[in-house]
């Protein structure tokens, strides 16, 4: 009886103390959105996000998703994180920069070669603080932590594309983004700026000979029915912030803070390995369905034109400096 007496106290002390350790964190609801449908790299993060934050803090702090657009734009997002409508979104970087042009530095043309550049760089507490600290002063809003997804790889229904000489006279579709514009022109083609709606139509009545999608996209777009050549450039990295409302997060309990600064550091962890997967499944998808992949044999000749656009972004990025001290994190020069 003595024995069954101190197990039930001892249970009883185990249960006020996980009752303890929930009570440590505020009744809390975050609102996450993002303009992007379930499956999509971004809802991967945001679920992981949501999972972590809900698990550490008993239920205590809960994470309220708003997924596919049903917040609006990737745009209107970050306008809502500037008013606190918004705590939590996830976003190309290219829909941050207009807000906060330090974010330029991610999506610079051959910032990162290697997708191990991308790990070293995003992966560096200092200057993803550093950076964070740079959006926050001009936009109102902070990333705790970047996405990343696949190489924007380049496709065309013409022929072969493995040197520059190849890209030559080819109309290729770009995305109305100056520097990506900026780095077809610097290869010595003038691309096609069309609207994202209008392309898979463009590329099959021969308006455009060719895109640069990441093979999820080209998969999803089922690109292999106009399109019969990949070429495997490394030119842009999908890179996009988990970004919070600044406003909102220096409100926080500490606590609840750093729980959320931890959710963000391990959801995009996640993100990595899961959009890893899900990249060589999605290029093996496209070579089943009849799409050849080329290797380029003087991609040197590609990146040293596009990073030869760099000057022009100095001033966007804070300086010289800022992409010096990138490229020595990851151990570039």
């Amino acid at each position: 009886m003595k024995k069954a007496l101190i197990l039930v106290m001892t249970a009883a002390l185990l249960i006020c103390s996980v009752s303890a350790f929930a009570e440590e964190y505020q009744k809390t609801m975050i609102m996450a959105a993002t303009a992007n449908p379930t499956g999509s790299l971004h809802a991967v993060a945001l679920e992981k996000f949501k999972e972590i934050v809900e698990q550490e803090s008993n239920g205590n702090v809960r994470v309220n998703l708003f997924l596919g657009g049903s917040m609006g734009s990737e745009q209107a997002n970050v306008k809502q994180l500037r008013d606190a409508e918004l705590h939590v979104a996830v976003l190309a970087a290219g829909n941050l920069t207009p807000f906060a042009p330090a974010a330029t530095i991610t999506i610079l043309p051959y910032l990162f070669p290697k997708i191990e550049n991308a790990y070293t760089l995003l992966g560096n507490g200092q200057f993803v603080s550093e950076l964070g600290d740079a959006v926050a002063t001009q936009s109102q809003t902070r990333p705790l932590g970047w996405l990343i997804g696949g190489y924007r790889v380049l496709t065309n229904s013409k022929h072969s594309i493995t040197k520059i000489e190849d890209l030559q006279g080819l109309k290729i579709r770009v995305p109305k983004v100056r520097i990506q514009l900026d780095s077809f022109r610097a290869w010595g083609v003038e691309p096609h700026p069309l609207a994202w709606s209008e392309t898979f139509n463009a590329l099959q009545q021969g308006v455009a000979d060719g895109q640069e999608n990441p093979h999820s996209i080209n998969q999803d777009q089922k690109f292999w029915e106009v399109q019969k050549y990949i070429t495997d450039l490394h030119y842009m990295l999908w890179v996009g912030p988990l970004l919070v409302s600044e406003r909102w997060f220096k409100c926080l309990p500490e606590n609840t803070k750093a729980l959320v600064m931890k959710a963000a550091t391990e959801s995009c962890t996640y993100e990595w390995e899961w959009v890893a997967k899900q990249n060589q499944v999605a290029l093996d998808n496209c070579l089943k369905h009849g799409m050849v992949l080329e290797e380029l044999t003087d991609e040197n000749v590609w990146m040293e034109k596009a990073r030869a656009l760099w000057p022009e972004y100095y001033d966007a990025v804070g300086g010289k400096d800022k992409i010096d001290n990138a490229l020595k994190i990851m151990g570039q020069n």
